[in-house]
Parts: C-alpha cells; structure tokens; sequence
C-alpha cells in the first residue's frame, strides 16, 4: 500500500482501499462510435436519485500479476468483447484515485489505449461471467450523442477525448482524467 490522501473518499468506505492496476481501451468502430459496458453500480450514483446506478464504462480490467498494461488490455477485450488479435494504439489517458461504484472499492489506476476495429462485430456473450458488478448490457455511442448525454460516463472527460482522437487529435501524452465524485 501506498501513501494516498482520502480527502474524497466517502465515509462508507475503508480508508485503505487496496490498490487495483487497470488497463482499458477507447474501442472505435469505423463510424467513429465508442463502445461501452453499461454496469450496475452497487450505491447510488446521485443522492437526489437513489433509484439511478447505471453507469458507462470503458471495456478493461485488472492487470494479473507480471502482466504490462498492453497485455491486459489484449487479454480483457478478448474476454469482454471477443476481439482477438487486436492493435492497441498508443496509451493517451491516466485515471488515478478511488473509485466506489464496483462491489470491491479500490484505489485505481488506469491506463486507457485507443483501438480501432474493422467492424462493429463484437461477441460479449462471456462479459457478464467475467465482471465484479452487473451488467447491463453494451451500446455503440456515436459521440455527439455520448457528449449531450445525461448518462453516468466514467471517467469524467472521456466523451471530449474520445471526440478529440475521432477528429485525429491523438494526444502524443497521456491526458488525466478523473472519476465523477466516485
């Protein structure tokens, strides 16, 4: 464990949480659209809302031991999604800090990589066996759509990078993101 403020942590949650490496994609079709896994997240996710817990994530997961970034992101589009065999493009987003919508709260730190796929073929027939949390199901957001939209995207400013890389605008260094009061 390392030393981490817990200024934002909520009062519910253990003040250390135990530290989960993570690697995730930006995946494009050939329109341009974003895919993303909506999850049930076990808390509310607006206290004016208590019904409301979905939210919209990114496909990844967690590194497994010895494992680097790049692999892991492989290995989990390859269980999330069916996607074998993929070209990651470069790293260009971090996300650091605790995030408690999953059953297991966790200091995270991820590591977003683009991929662009020939197709919006994908196979998420595996996805729910492979998941902490509920799954709602996927979606193909086309981007104007996923920046107007009221819906829980995580991390916060991923909707303006993704926008960003689909106008050709790849950040040469990895841009920080941050969750929403997670």
């Amino acid at each position: 464990m390392t030393d981490r403020p817990d200024a934002d942590l909520p009062t519910d949650l253990p003040a250390d949480l135990p530290t989960r490496d993570i690697a995730r994609a930006l995946v494009f079709d050939p329109a341009n659209r974003l895919l993303l896994i909506e999850y049930e997240a076990v808390r509310p996710i607006d206290p004016a809302r208590p019904e409301a817990r979905g939210f919209w994530f990114m496909p990844g997961g967690g590194l497994e031991p010895g494992e680097s970034h790049e692999a892991a992101c492989r290995r989990e589009l390859s269980e999330e999604i069916g996607v074998t065999e993929v070209e990651l493009g470069p790293c260009v987003a971090v996300c650091d800090g605790p995030f408690h919508l999953f059953r297991k709260p966790r200091w995270a730190r991820e590591r977003y990589f683009v991929v662009r796929l020939a197709s919006d073929a994908v196979d998420t027939s595996r996805l729910a066996e492979t998941e902490d949390n509920p799954v709602r199901g996927t979606r193909w957001w086309p981007l104007a759509e996923l920046a107007a939209s009221a819906e829980r995207i995580e991390p916060a400013g991923l909707a303006e990078l993704a926008q960003r890389i689909a106008s050709g605008d790849v950040p040469d260094q990895p841009v920080r993101l941050d969750w929403q009061n997670a």
